[in-house]
């Protein structure tokens, strides 16, 4: 059998919607403030769509800059993956919505749900089915309108969350750089942890986005540092230094435990939380595109994208730009 062809990251792109809401937004009747928030979460502001934006339309913004930051035209791509729990449509697929307004081949095209792991879900997925073709080019995208569902009533979820998309274009590389390990895991026995409610949930409770923090708060450290604990021995194994970790940004408390409990400096992880809040999976392709951008990951480096989230799901790659 014929070695299969290395896939790696060609582009980045994020888009993220105009509006501003920043934590003195959040009105006196919701009992928070600057104060309150900052601390515990790590978050001074987070981005909100208007009407005229979509997950749709902040998927696309991403995806045309991935495109062009890769040099590459949309009828090149073989795939077309966008990972979300917000998507336009039940059907058609907001992937499907992707490829008709990019003016792409009839390919594959698909929305892919595993909440805040969904984009590394989406690149365990893509790169076996590019490699059994030889090669190719596909689109991954993470895109998410997650002010539209949280209550914003609730002071413990609604100030987490904003909305935001990113996207990688993947495609052939060298034998030198390329995804060389993808880990997906899920643990739905305990799904009810993080639940976000479809117009034809059948549980009357659930009309908005429910999560129990303290649990969640838990999982979260622990599989982090489980994560980046075996991240660092598979790099170890194949004689690459890990550069940088890009985490799913969710709360800095969580990401501060795990650096400590690994004795890692604050520099070795890319943090935008502060900024954009919990964009779920538009979180990791976000903050990688930013990393590459704003200097902070460079080619030749290896990059360990890591995130964990409802589902109960979690998932690593190992990247070398």
């Amino acid at each position: 059998m014929a070695d299969l062809v290395s896939i790696g990251i060609l582009g980045t792109g994020r888009a993220v919607p105009e509006r501003i809401v920043t934590n003195a937004d959040f009105p006196e009747s919701l009992g928070t403030s600057d104060a309150w928030i900052r601390p515990r979460t790590g978050i001074l502001e987070r981005r909100y769509v208007s009407a005229r934006e979509s997950t749709t339309t902040l998927a696309l913004s991403a995806a045309r800059s991935a495109l062009e930051d890769a040099g590459v035209q949309a009828n090149e791509l073989e795939l077309i993956i966008c990972a979300t729990v917000t998507p336009e449509r039940m059907t058609p697929s907001t992937a499907c919505l992707l490829q008709a307004e990019l003016r792409a081949r009839s390919v594959p095209c698909f929305d892919l749900t595993a909440a805040c792991s969904g984009f590394i879900y989406a690149l365990g997925t893509a790169v076996p089915m590019l490699q059994v073709r030889g090669g190719g080019k596909a689109l991954i995208v993470g895109a998410e309108t997650l002010s539209r569902t949280v209550d914003h009533a609730d002071r413990s979820t609604c100030v987490l969350f904003g909305d935001g998309a990113g996207a990688v274009v993947l495609g052939p590389t060298d034998g030198n750089r390329g995804l060389f390990s993808v880990n997906l895991f899920s643990d739905g026995s305990r799904g009810a942890l993080i639940e976000v409610p479809s117009l034809w949930t059948l549980d009357p409770t659930l009309t908005a986005l429910r999560m129990h923090g303290r649990e969640v708060y838990k999982f979260a450290v622990t599989k982090l540092t489980e994560l980046i604990r075996t991240a660092q021995t598979e790099c170890e194994r194949v004689g690459r230094d890990l550069s940088l970790i890009v985490p799913h940004q969710v709360n800095v408390r969580i990401l501060d435990a795990a650096r400590e409990e690994l004795n890692l400096p604050a520099d070795h992880f890319f943090i935008n939380l502060d900024r954009y809040g919990n964009t779920s999976a538009a979180s990791v392709p976000m903050a990688l595109d930013e990393a590459r951008r704003g200097g902070r990951a460079h080619a030749g480096d290896t990059v360990l994208l890591a995130a964990f989230g409802g589902g109960l799901t979690w998932a690593w790659a190992l990247v070398t730009l």
